[in-house]
């Protein structure tokens, strides 16, 4: 499941989900949510995500286009 969270308005956004996702599949979404947001695509400053290989460089450019910086999440910590 991929999701996106305005943190200052809590609204969620739930893009289509589906078993066996990709990184195109990974990157539409967020193309869809810079389209949906429009001009509100200024207030959200930063986007956070894991480092799953869904997410590449292509996933980032949405965002960075937007002049958003990309924070990735801590790496997990395996027994």
């Amino acid at each position: 499941m991929l999701a996106f969270l305005e943190r200052r308005t809590r609204k969620l956004h739930i893009p289509d989900v589906t078993a066996h996702p990709t990184a195109q599949w990974a990157t539409q979404p967020a193309r869809n949510l810079a389209s949906e947001l429009g001009s509100r695509v200024e207030s959200p400053r930063f986007g956070l995500r894991d480092r799953d290989r869904k997410y590449t460089t292509s996933f980032a450019a949405v965002f960075e286009a937007e002049e958003m910086d990309v924070l990735l999440s801590a790496p997990s910590r395996r027994a």
